[in-house]
């Protein structure tokens, strides 16, 4: 997996996160002093919440990966470890978009590479799991449309509201990583937010038509 954070020395990994939680503890520190002076703690505690909403998948991430609740398909495709029948997926974070996006792409390029990403993360899955055919898989993506998941196997379901919940506390951190996405500021819309869910079964069954997506994708990110 070429991703740019765990091809590095862990030597270097942990300088990064060291430098970085450092750099958020004089944030945090300088807010508090300023909220306490302003006397706005309400909208200094939600400004303190959202820091560290955004710079959360820096620290979660490589601890999740390194106790394997989470496994990295591709650097922007991950899944959780199957529970009961099912395995749910996610996009790439922010962590792993600031490490996994080449500044230089323009944003079509970016976009591209991104549903290049998770259409080769998931055929990675599948392939991993076409032993267990009747395994679940289920994720929620503002990326990836209706009629695109449906064409590759997937049925859409309702996002439940604990999901909601998650997405909206997370707003800012999906708002970078969509900017990021875009090579723009750029505000995603919750409201497009849908749920997937498909069996290994079905995938398998899609799966020429995976591989055709994947290289007609291959260079349009470069």
């Amino acid at each position: 997996m070429n991703h740019k954070f765990y091809n590095k020395s862990k030597k270097d990994q942990n300088r990064f996160q060291i430098v970085l939680a450092l750099i958020s503890l004089v944030v945090v520190s300088l807010l508090i002093v300023v909220v306490v002076y302003v006397e706005f703690y309400l909208i200094g505690v939600l400004i303190i919440a959202i820091f560290l909403s955004i710079i959360a998948p820096f620290f979660d991430m490589p601890s999740l990966k390194k106790s394997g609740k989470m496994q990295y398909y591709s650097p922007l495709f991950i899944a959780e470890k199957p529970k009961n029948g099912l395995i749910t997926i996610h996009g790439g974070t922010l962590f792993d978009y600031y490490f996994g996006i080449d500044r230089n792409m323009s944003g079509k390029q970016r976009t591209n590479f991104i549903i290049y990403q998770y259409l080769i993360g998931l055929l990675s899955l599948i392939e991993k799991h076409q032993n267990h055919p009747s395994m679940k898989i289920r994720g929620t993506s503002y990326i990836i449309n209706k009629r695109t998941a449906q064409k590759i196997g997937f049925q859409v379901i309702e996002t439940n509201v604990f999901q909601k919940m998650i997405l909206s506390y997370n707003y800012f951190n999906i708002l970078i990583s969509n900017s990021l996405a875009k090579n723009r500021l750029a505000f995603p819309n919750i409201n497009n937010t849908k749920s997937f869910e498909a069996e290994i079964s079905q995938l398998l069954k899609r799966k020429d038509y995976i591989n055709k997506l994947i290289e007609s994708l291959k260079n349009k990110h470069i």
